[in-house]
């Protein structure tokens, strides 16, 4: 089953490795997101320097901006620095929604119906399309994390943020990028079609993001969205990462914070690999 896991997976990314046309569109999906949100959703630029009359200086600003960004966005030195967990976790999203698309396709021209009929384990098909769908997904991740340190006003990281913490914040976004991976491999192995799949994560990723911390803190979110929020594998996966590169070194209450949601995501992930190997299993039986 591992050689054929391996083989499955490496067909697909010589593939995506190949084709510019799906590489490229990562790096510019990146660097648009965090420069275009980063400043068009910062809060911290709606600040007026007039105020009924008393012109703010320069000094009160930049006082009233950090006091923003302290109490309400974490103690983030820069809305970036806020706002880049959140972007990663988005890409991470729908790249892993729209990454089935590929064995749509392979159900379509036949190469599906080949395997099926080859002494190949279903589980290496469907564990190769999970896997195949996190390596693109994560190796985008970290291009995100680059831009947003090189980008102008981007993000800082905190003070003694180390190897450790690099650690932390990408395996946070690696459970999070396998657990999503593994429901919409499923969900596009027991598709019969392109526009099916396109639909029906049109309609599942995008009340998965904006119930989410993703883009903004819980302090504004009414008390029934505070709920979802709440359960939503991304705020878990957004928040872990964003606490680490925010703050660095961790006191004792955002440890055991982080490892709460640590071990909720270890959680939802090994469900969702158990209940998408199975949908996937189904999928996959002979008619």
């Amino acid at each position: 089953m591992f050689n054929d896991l391996i083989a499955l997976t490496g067909r697909a990314l010589k593939k995506w490795i190949r084709n510019p046309a799906a590489v490229l569109p990562g790096f510019f999906t990146a660097l648009f997101y965090l420069a275009l949100f980063g400043n068009s959703f910062n809060p911290t630029s709606l600040i007026p320097s007039n105020m009924g009359g008393f012109q703010l200086t320069p000094a009160m600003l930049q006082s009233i901006k950090t006091s923003i960004l302290s109490q309400t966005f974490g103690g983030a030195a820069t809305y970036i620095s806020y706002l880049t967990a959140g972007i990663i976790c988005l890409i991470l999203v729908f790249n892993m929604a729209f990454g089935g698309i590929d064995l749509v396709l392979d159900r379509q021209l036949g190469f599906l119906s080949t395997l099926l009929t080859s002494p190949i384990s279903r589980a290496s098909i469907y564990f190769s399309g999970v896997l195949q769908n996190m390596v693109k997904a994560m190796s985008l991740a970290f291009l995100t994390f680059l831009i947003a340190i090189i980008l102008p006003n981007g993000l800082q990281l905190g003070s003694g943020f180390g190897v450790l913490d690099l650690i932390g914040v990408f395996g946070a976004l690696a459970l999070l990028a396998f657990a999503l991976s593994c429901v919409f491999t499923a969900l596009a192995l027991s598709v019969k079609s392109i526009d099916s799949l396109v639909a029906i994560v049109n309609f599942a990723t995008f009340p998965l993001v904006f119930t989410s911390t993703a883009l903004f803190p819980q302090a504004g979110f009414p008390s029934w969205l505070l709920g979802i929020s709440n359960v939503n594998p991304i705020t878990k996966a957004t928040d872990s990462a964003r606490l680490l590169m925010i703050n660095g070194t961790l006191s004792s209450s955002q440890l055991s914070t982080f490892t709460g949601d640590g071990a909720y995501l270890i959680v939802f992930a090994l469900v969702m690999a158990i209940l998408g190997y199975i949908a996937a299993r189904k999928a996959l039986a002979p008619v």
